[in-house]
């Protein structure tokens, strides 16, 4: 017998399953491949947590998988200094199947340890557990959630004391912890009942989400714009079934935004997704509803929040009364030139400013920035990178921080927040569109204007799925292959530098090398002689690599003929990798 076989006959002859997992179980028996999937492999545990399909089985998201998980934050906190210990740890969710489950089931892992949780009496955003651990000076925190993930997927990221996702060094001693706790029936999940009254468990909610707000009413910048644009403009919200409901629409009416329409369908917090096929502003597709809305009331802009609520998409109006979904680099370029406008026209503008930004994130917020005096860092991505430069900056006392973003419609405001947080971004796009208002344009307008102003920029990133047991083996003979035979000229343009981040190092033309100051990840990236440049990077969570694009040119005309000419290459080019 298989290892995974005799493993799932292990699963299915334990008593005491939950009915969900059982009729899963059955279903596994008559699909072999279904099966081996479920059970050959355990989840992957990344610097970013765990995200699975839900289901029965070690390479599933389950309350087996969960309590192994929570097992190996415990084990490794058991480790720490009582004081550091006896912080304890935050927990949240989304509105996702099993999320409330999960998120129970990790406190009572950690009250079989002695360790407190504090733990949401409802569903909250992503970036309401990272300040809820800055808060509450908890030790760690943990979020579940699948982002913008369909719905049959659910995920556990693990936040550290400071409120960004946990270090590497961190991350990789809990997964050690984690593998070690083979055997998930045996781990010890105390009764909630004795946690409570133990006063280990503590249920957390408005007295958290008072001084969240309070941070978040900090965002806006132009307080009279809000009183007077911001309440004749029109927009539309929605939260896409998700954490934002609430909480971005107390955000809203606090700052003075009254006059925005809310997706009636879609506040309702569905973990089915049942109005979207899938629930992510990245796609066209979850903006239908938010569209017939937005016609219906002339609204200037779209917005919607991923079920988290640490993502956000827009939709701008066209002169043709149509939207346009912007991408995640547009907007970030478009909050970026207002925050730096509006603090320049106010003086408030520091010296020591600092954007940060992921390296496959779009080179047109270098471009701003650089106008206004300000510097921009590149970092890995994944927001916990940007989170560890605002540390470094609050200890060094050399950088202020400014803004912050990750091409994936990720944004960050105000550092009161160490992850993504699209509540800030919701208060601070519609005060971007009150200001284009009040001048007679349209977001779609201020985009344009960047680009005349500073060049017109194109993105785009192109996934290719690698799914089976031998997926990560092919990722890895593709990585493999570009970084012995390295990508010289695509399209007609030489590459005149490239780096390989797994080992830090740039390599000019001419052979010359450099050091990368940024940790070892397993990144390439090229750049070409017009200004283009190429990313390749498996991503950590999903059995994808990702190919990230990004150009420049004098017209949209141009750049898009660039983008088409580029990527018929690129295609090429990747089909010959896989079948080598």
């Amino acid at each position: 017998m298989n290892d995974y076989e005799a493993l799932y006959k292990k699963w299915i002859e334990q008593p005491n399953l939950p009915e969900n997992l059982i009729n899963d179980l059955k279903t596994l028996k008559n699909d072999d491949t279904k099966r081996e999937d479920a059970f050959a492999t355990p989840l992957s545990f990344g610097t970013a947590g765990m995200r699975g399909l839900l289901g029965a089985g070690i390479n599933r998201m389950n309350i087996y998988t969960v309590r192994q998980a929570t097992e190996g934050l415990a084990a490794f906190m058991d480790t720490l200094d009582e004081a550091t210990r006896n912080r304890g740890v935050a927990i949240s969710f989304d509105s996702r199947y099993h999320s409330t489950e999960f998120a129970h089931e990790a406190a009572r892992v950690l009250g079989a340890h002695n360790i407190k949780s504090f733990v949401f009496d409802d569903m909250r955003p992503t970036p309401e557990l990272s300040f809820a651990v800055r808060h509450l000076n908890t030790y760690a925190g943990i979020m579940i959630t699948a982002s913008h993930n369909p719905k049959q997927y659910n995920g556990f990221k693990i936040y550290g004391e400071d409120g960004g996702q946990m270090p590497p060094k961190e991350s990789d001693l809990i997964t050690s912890y984690i593998r070690k706790a083979d055997d998930v029936f045996a781990i010890k999940a105390t009764p909630e009942q004795d946690l409570r009254e133990q006063h280990i468990m503590t249920l957390i909610g408005e007295e958290v989400d008072v001084a969240y707000l309070d941070q978040v009413k900090t965002v806006n910048i132009d307080s009279e714009l809000v009183k007077t644009t911001g309440k004749t403009m029109k927009f539309v919200y929605t939260p896409l079934h998700g954490t934002g409901r609430v909480i971005a629409r107390r955000a809203l009416e606090a700052a003075g935004f009254s006059n925005y329409s809310v997706v009636p369908e879609q506040t309702i917090a569905d973990p089915e997704f049942s109005t979207v096929p899938f629930p992510n502003p990245e796609f066209p597709q979850a903006f239908d509803l938010a569209k017939q809305l937005g016609k219906k009331v002339n609204a200037d802009v779209l917005i919607a929040t991923d079920p988290d609520a640490d993502r956000l998409g827009a939709a701008v109006r066209l002169p043709n009364g149509d939207y346009q979904l912007l991408t995640g680099n547009q907007i970030a370029s478009v909050l970026l030139n207002y925050i730096l406008t509006a603090k320049q026209n106010s003086n408030t503008l520091p010296v020591d400013g600092r954007v940060v930004k992921s390296i496959v994130s779009t080179e047109l917020a270098t471009k701003i920035a650089s106008s206004f005096g300000v510097e921009t860092k590149s970092v890995l991505t994944g927001f916990k990178f940007i989170a560890e430069e605002i540390h470094k900056y609050e200890t060094n006392h050399n950088h202020t921080f400014l803004f912050g973003f990750e091409e994936s419609f990720g944004y960050l405001i105000k550092p009161f927040v160490r992850d993504k947080d699209a509540i800030q971004t919701v208060l601070l796009l519609a005060e971007v569109a009150a200001y284009y208002k009040s001048q007679g344009k349209t977001l779609y307008d201020g985009v344009q204007e960047m680009y005349r102003k500073y060049g017109y920029f194109t993105e785009k990133t192109i996934a290719k799925e690698f799914d089976g047991l031998d997926g990560k083996q092919k990722m890895a003979h593709i990585m493999d292959q570009l970084r012995n035979e390295p990508i010289t000229e695509l399209a007609g343009h030489k590459v005149i530098r490239h780096a390989d981040y797994s080992t830090a190092t740039q390599t000019e033309a001419d052979g010359s090398t450099t050091q990368i100051d940024l940790p070892k990840s397993n990144v390439l990236k090229y750049w070409f002689d017009d200004e283009t440049w190429l990313a390749v990077r498996p991503s950590g969570t999903e059995p994808k690599i990702k190919f990230y694009l990004g150009f420049v040119d004098t017209s949209e005309q141009a750049v898009t003929t660039k983008l088409d000419e580029f990527e018929q290459q690129l295609d090429l080019k990747i089909n010959d990798l896989i079948k080598d």
